[in-house]
């Protein structure tokens, strides 16, 4: 029993002594003398010999050989490394990487070849790594992800050249963009899945959005779509709304997505108490008061809670204070649901603008951005002016989105302001077409460059042919003439008129204008113009009016104009809030043998009554005084086409009842409103419906005899039509039906216009 428990012990320890012995093994030393290095070609031995970090005629171990052939892979150098001892000679055996030769990439159209070559680590004449082209392909992978082409297939290939070089070529295989099949949206109770659907961006597949991208499926397009809903429910008064989930789900084939957002609605609020509060001495709290858009009792918005704040803001602004912060506190009483809004106004950091700076500007000058903007660089910031400079810069018609950001500048008290920019086609080829009893079908034509050589200007050359008529124009307009805010420009026009509208005439002016322009003050504008033209009718009708007859001959205009307007509107180019009045006057006999008067005004409002739905209402009234001699019927005023829908150009006037040939009117009026709206189509197609009603009268020839008809009665028209921002550009369609008229009146019931940008 004893020997046994000994042969056990003594078992035991011949083998800790074995195991401690192979152990201790790698730890034995062995004497470096030389060090021979085989197979580098282009990497220098110093190089090599400053990773292995081994020196010669010194002892070393396995361990620190192990990490000397660690070092060499982690340089990137190589394929393959060995190292080796023999006798006294370490040996070092390298394989080295090949060279980049260059990087070439097919089947990619979606993507060029520039923003790929941007996202990759491999570059030429740098080395090649198995571990940085699998990088790289999966980054080109990554990349037509975010585009939504989730079937897009990468595959690299190798080919090798001389001199260890090799060329890299990515075959891509597109596919299709992956589709967004449908969206769901659980938990919504106030809203429909269509109201829904048309408050994010994202949008199911449908055969007509060939023109956009939105049914592709985009992650950070998804983000936004959470933000977006959130947003809609706040201005509609959910303030506990929360976005509990959005998730896609790719089906198996990767061609289509479905999305399913998770919604918790809550309760909708109204605003309760509303008050204005600050520490500020000698702010009238009662004038800031009447500037709260909104009423207690209301249905809270989160909409109205910004526009008050830029209201205020603008307000304190007039008053002198130009650095003031304005938080609004908002107390939820979710057992009543109302919110208490109280407006607290703080005197805020003396902030000035250091650095402005424009990007995204491919085509415009910096300088034509930059003279809009309301600050110059130096100047005390505030933020009335910053939206004043933004709305400056869209009503330029330059770009479809302007945007200026706040940046932190080089010190506390410092502001950059980063304005950005997306370039819109400022080429214009429009087309109009229409159709009276008269004259048959007619069609014009207008090209012109909107901000010629990305400077501003503005450049048109129009034409007009119909039956009896032709128009030739060309214009040139400087928006900032001589460097200062001068708008001056000219025209050279000629026009042609035969038989024009059953005139018993023909008739040719050929004319040169000019005008200058300024602004007054921040709503105040006011243009002058010259123009001298000469004016000849002839080949009068046999049968024609006798008062028509009196017209012939050759004569000669020189008239000076000018009008002044005020412009509150939100938009000048897309009005949908906001007034302009404008009062101009025409006056000829600075020479030439026409002796005229012409005043006019004309105004117009705009009120949105609900989202996408402005109703707008205009007028215009003129009169004409003959200055000493009587006035032409050329130069009187006529109604119709645009003016007055229903009636085609110059359908309604005084006329010779016996001939029917217009006369013509020294005084008129006109109004109109018009509500335009959604129609049920997707907001994308951007396709609206308008209703209208246009009312007018002219009278006044100054014409005696019992074949004139010459009375200040009233026409009406009511009508409908369709407005679409087309991806070709604007189209308007106009039906409209004279309701009441005058037996000698023309009418014409279609009305179109069309114009496209490139």
């Amino acid at each position: 029993m004893k020997k046994s428990w000994l042969s056990f012990v003594l078992g035991i320890v011949i083998c800790a002594y074995s195991c401690s012995a192979k152990a201790r093994a790698p730890l034995e030393q062995f004497y470096i003398q030389n060090i021979r290095i085989e197979g580098n070609i282009r990497i220098e031995r110093e190089t090599i010999l400053s990773q292995i970090d081994l020196k010669m005629e010194q002892n070393h171990t396995h361990e620190e050989l192990d990490r000397a052939l660690k070092n060499l892979y982690a340089t990137g150098f190589f394929a393959d490394a060995s190292l080796r001892v023999d006798g006294s000679t370490l040996v070092i055996q390298v394989k080295e990487n090949p060279i980049v030769s260059q990087i070439q990439f097919e089947g990619n159209d979606k993507l060029s070849d520039d923003i790929l070559k941007a996202e990759l680590q491999l570059r030429p004449r740098q080395i090649y790594t198995l571990s940085r082209l699998r990088n790289d392909t999966q980054r080109i992978q990554d990349l037509y992800r975010l585009k939504g082409h989730f079937a897009a297939v990468v595959t690299p290939e190798i080919i090798k050249r001389d001199q260890n070089r090799v060329d890299v070529v990515f075959n891509i295989k597109e596919g299709n963009p992956t589709i967004v099949r449908r969206i769901f949206f659980i938990g919504n109770k106030k809203f429909d899945h269509s109201k829904l659907e048309s408050t994010i961006q994202t949008k199911e597949t449908r055969w007509y959005r060939f023109f956009t991208s939105d049914d592709n499926y985009d992650p950070d397009r998804l983000a936004y779509d959470r933000e977006l809903l959130r947003k809609f429910y706040l201005e509609h008064g959910y303030a506990d709304f929360q976005v509990k989930s959005a998730v896609a789900e790719l089906t198996p084939d990767q061609k289509e997505f479905f999305i399913t957002f998770t919604l918790q609605e809550g309760e909708r609020y109204k605003f309760g108490k509303i008050d204005v509060k600050t520490s500020l001495k000698k702010i009238d709290l009662n004038a800031l008061r009447k500037v709260i858009t909104f009423s207690s009792d209301d249905w809270y918005s989160s909409k109205d809670v910004e526009k008050t704040i830029s209201a205020l803001t603008d307000a304190l602004g007039n008053m002198g204070y130009a650095f003031v912060d304005v938080q609004p506190d908002i107390v939820k009483d979710e057992k009543s649901r109302l919110l208490q809004v109280t407006f607290h106004i703080q005197e805020g950091p003396r902030v000035y603008v250091n650095k402005i700076r424009i990007f995204q500007n491919d085509r415009t000058d910096d300088e034509v951005i930059r003279r809009e903007m309301r600050f110059y660089e130096g100047d005390a910031f505030n933020t009335a002016i910053l939206k004043d400079s933004e709305k400056r810069i869209k009503d330029l018609g330059f770009f479809k989105k302007v945007t200026i950001n706040k940046k932190p500048g080089s010190a506390p008290d410092l502001v950059d302001l980063d304005v950005q920019v997306e370039e819109e086609r400022t080429g214009e080829l429009s087309f109009g077409a229409g159709f009276s009893t008269a004259d048959g079908p007619l069609v014009d034509a207008k090209f012109a460059e909107h901000n010629f050589r990305g400077k501003g200007q503005d450049l048109r050359v129009g034409l007009t042919l119909a039956k009896r008529r032709q128009e030739y124009d060309i214009g040139f307009t400087e928006p900032y003439f001589m460097n200062r805010e001068l708008t001056a420009g000219f025209d050279i026009y000629r026009v042609t008129r035969t038989r024009f509208q059953d005139a018993p005439y023909d008739q040719q002016i050929n004319g040169l204008s000019f005008h200058l322009g300024y602004q007054l003050s921040e709503y105040v504008s006011q243009v002058w113009g010259y123009r001298i033209q000469t004016d000849n009718v002839n080949h009068i009708r046999q049968n024609a009016s006798r008062y028509v007859r009196e017209q012939a001959g050759n004569k000669l205009v020189s008239a000076v104009s000018q009008e002044i307007s005020y412009d509150r509107r939100d938009s000048k180019v897309n009005p949908t809030m906001g007034y302009v009045i404008g009062f101009g006057n025409d006056l000829a006999g600075l020479g030439g043998n026409i002796s005229f008067l012409k005043n006019q005004i004309r105004g117009a409002w705009y009120y949105p009554v609900f989202d996408d739905t402005v109703i707008e209402v205009r007028g215009r009234y003129g009169i004409m005084f003959g200055l000493g001699r009587k006035t032409r019927i050329a130069d009187r005023y006529i109604l119709g086409g645009e003016s007055l829908r229903g009636f085609e150009s110059g359908g309604v006037s005084p006329r010779d009842t016996k001939t029917l040939d217009p006369l013509g009117g020294q005084q008129f009026y006109t109004a109109g409103v018009e509500m335009t709206f959604p129609i049920g189509l997707p907001n994308e197609l951007g396709v609206k419906g308008a209703f209208f009603s246009d009312v007018g009268s002219i009278w006044q020839s100054k014409e005696r005899g019992s074949t004139v008809f010459d009375k200040p009665s009233l026409r009406v028209s009511v009508g409908g039509g369709l407005r679409w921002k087309s991806p070709m550009g604007p189209i308007k369609i106009d039906f409209a039906q004279a309701v009441l008229k005058e037996k000698v009146d023309r009418t014409q019931l279609v009305l179109f216009g069309f114009s496209s940008r490139f």
